[in-house]
């Protein structure tokens, strides 16, 4: 598994927006952006405007860091994306949220992104009852994801959905936070994914 091990805070303030990678503590005063909405960087306020090719790369960079790939996984992606039918621009993203870890996070069992890496990498939870340690194993409607059986592994994502209960989960996925599982309803459509990204513009870059 490859991390992203920058300071997760600087990543936001370099992008500009909040991308979510500390999970329920970016909604609190705690977070960095709130305080200091300014690149990181003795010298950030005063960095010339960006070019054209500047505003597209910072738009690939906040889509790779809000979902936690590394630029070889995302050229793949894209490559994917191509030669899907319909909009690549849409198919990317549709890509990106059928990843198991964006579902375990999505359905609320894990306090942010990279815990929910740590736990599926870690075999904690199976799909349609079968255990998967792939964090880019891509869900389709129908599948049934659910915590391993083990006692620690349910209070786990126990504790999870108790920090997350006022999450709002996508429409694209059903969860019974009783009985602990995640159901695939749909494919997730553009309208679906709730992070501001102008896909058209990474689109653009990596079409050259």
């Amino acid at each position: 598994m490859t991390r992203i091990i920058a300071d997760k805070c600087k990543l936001c303030r370099r992008e500009g927006m909040k991308l979510f990678l500390k999970g329920q503590r970016c909604f609190t005063e705690k977070c960095a952006l709130s305080r200091r909405d300014y690149p990181p960087g003795v010298h950030a306020q005063k960095r010339a405007k960006l070019t054209e090719y500047g505003v597209r790369l910072r738009e690939k960079q906040k889509l790779k860091r809000i979902y936690g790939v590394h630029e070889a996984k995302f050229k793949r992606y894209f490559q994917e994306a191509e030669r899907l039918k319909g909009n690549t621009g849409e198919n990317l993203m549709m890509l990106l949220e059928r990843r198991l870890d964006n579902v375990v996070l999505a359905s609320g069992f894990a306090l942010s992104r990279n815990h929910a890496r740590q736990l599926i990498n870690h075999g904690h939870f199976t799909v349609n009852g079968r255990k998967v340690d792939v964090c880019s194993f891509q869900v389709r409607p129908g599948d049934v994801i659910t915590p391993a059986s083990k006692e620690a592994t349910k209070k786990i994502v126990s504790e999870a959905i108790e920090v997350n209960k006022q999450q709002t989960v996508p429409a694209w996925i059903e969860v019974k936070a009783d009985a602990l599982t995640s159901r695939i309803v749909a494919v997730p459509r553009r309208e679906d994914v709730p992070h501001p990204i102008q896909e058209q513009l990474i689109i653009e870059l990596c079409s050259k």
